[in-house]
């Protein structure tokens, strides 16, 4: 598994045909497009963090049975920056570096006493998401990259600064049935202070304005206290866009992905993904990730697995709520909310499924009261082994698995007038550490998750982190207003 880690990755910027195994259903058509780390090392000069290195795109495009897959490097400021140089003169994450080999640490001092804040790195290796028509290579940073989505090019860098003041924001944003894109980050603007900004893009271009005041669905977000000893659940009605009054809290916990969240019978349900501590960032440190297998196995098996949480926070209690009494009244489950002496109400989650990361669902059902996730599956290691289905409401699993093969993130795409949340196709792209086996594109029935096809590349293939499958309509129109707006200028 550890040369998974090692070498930077080739690209591929001319479409490549796949060799097909098995079917690709006919109504498949559109661009599978995904993200990720591919070079770590830069001249003599070597990332510290997987989560560093620069953004390597690549697309798997369905067209009439057929896929072509290719990839292509962000070319982002820093990435021209770092060849330029032929060594890393960008921060990144996990990785500290100067432009001018004569700065050291007292430098970043300066920046910090000063509350000078910091010009972050373009690196945009996340995601891949949409605003209107058109899609970016994000990260969590101020910064965004356009791109083409057919080709891969990368285009225009954007700043979020220059329309809000934002200085961090998710690479996991949501979207609306009207094409609006929500999403929300921190700003640092004000000397050192920190405040949370949610802003709305609407389906035209990148500005901010308010929240759609007449949407009912609550916004949640999680904030960790200092001391690191309990984390608080801050529920924000959209309407008022006040937070609610009470101070709901949990035990301490790491989350990196929320799966869901739903209002039912007047409590808020979320489901996330959470661990008990920060390992998982601590174990892909390059220097474990590429350590010997004895050490690896070891180091391995100290982070804390991943678990799926459901939270049910109660909205209605007042003052005469009785302490110590368990708040919530929904059925069929183990999660409970105490109200505590000091009005603040303590909530325990019910751990749905063990070892599940990456989680996706059928976005029809964002925002609503669902049955599956689709994820990875991981034990004692923190790359992926399985591609996993689960069910909330019997708790079962299905599961993929083969040999010698590391799965991406599950990716669902709903069948053309679907009926049930199952209805679609599973889509993970698969890195083969098997020599006598190429990378692939798993194609999975999502409802009894057996393999209907895969396709097979030989060519250097990433482990990636997140994507976007943009069906084939959506390119085209996407096609059709870029040639109404260069027929009207």
């Amino acid at each position: 598994m550890q040369s998974l880690f090692r070498g930077n990755k080739r690209e591929s910027p001319e479409p490549v045909k796949a060799e097909i195994q098995g079917q690709i259903p006919q109504w498949l058509q559109g661009t599978l497009i995904r993200n990720g780390p591919g070079m770590h090392k830069i001249g003599d000069t070597v990332y510290n963090h997987w989560f560093d290195g620069l953004s390597l795109l690549h697309s798997f495009t369905f067209e009439n049975g057929e896929v072509f897959y290719r990839s292509r490097y962000l070319r982002s400021d820093t990435y021209k920056s770092n060849i330029e140089a032929n060594r890393i003169v960008v921060s990144e994450f996990g990785t500290m570096a100067y432009p001018d080999p004569c700065k050291n640490i007292f430098s970043k001092a300066v920046s910090y006493l000063t509350h000078a804040i910091p010009d972050f790195t373009d690196n945009c290796l996340i995601n891949i998401i949409k605003y209107g028509e058109d899609f970016f290579a994000s990260s969590e940073v101020n910064y965004i990259r356009r791109i083409d989505p057919r080709t891969l090019e990368t285009l225009e860098k954007v700043d979020y600064t220059k329309y809000v003041s934002l200085n961090l924001a998710t690479s996991h944003p949501h979207y609306d049935g009207e094409g609006n894109t929500y999403n929300m980050g921190t700003s640092i603007a004000e000397k050192g202070k920190t405040k949370y900004l949610f802003v709305k893009i609407p389906n035209t271009k990148l500005v901010t304005s308010k929240l759609d005041q007449e949407e009912p669905m609550d916004i949640i977000y999680l904030g960790f206290k200092k001391a690191f000893d309990k984390t608080y659940i801050h529920i924000i009605d959209r309407k008022t866009k006040k937070p609610l009054p009470v101070k709901f809290y949990t035990d301490a916990l790491i989350v990196y992905h929320h799966v869901n969240a739903y209002e039912e019978d007047n409590h808020v349900v979320f489901d996330i993904i959470a661990y008990d501590d920060n390992g998982l960032y601590e174990m892909f440190y390059l220097e474990n990730m590429t350590s010997s297998n004895q050490k690896f196995d070891i180091k391995g098996k100290t982070f804390s697995l991943p678990s799926c949480r459901r939270f049910i926070i109660p909205l209605d209690h007042d003052k005469t709520t009785e302490l110590s009494r368990n708040m919530c009244t929904l059925g069929n489950t183990t999660a409970y909310a105490l109200k505590e002496k000091d009005g603040s109400v303590y909530c325990k989650p019910e751990v749905l499924f063990e070892g599940i990361e990456l989680p996706q669902i059928n976005y029809d059902y964002n925002g609503s009261k669902y049955r599956y996730i689709y994820a990875s599956k991981v034990r004692w290691r923190p790359i992926p082994t399985k591609v996993i289905k689960c069910d909330i409401q019997s708790r079962s699993c299905l599961e993929w698995r083969e040999e010698h093969c590391w799965p991406a993130e599950p990716v669902f795409v709903k069948l053309p007038d679907s009926k049930d949340e199952d209805d679609g196709v599973i889509l993970s792209s698969i890195v083969s550490t098997d020599a006598k086996k190429s990378s692939f594109l798993l194609i999975l029935d999502a409802k009894t998750f057996k393999e209907l096809g895969r396709a097979s590349v030989s060519v250097d293939v990433h482990l990636d982190l997140h994507g976007i499958f943009i069906p084939e309509e959506e390119l085209q129109a996407k096609k059709k207003l870029q040639s109404l707006e260069e027929s009207s200028s």
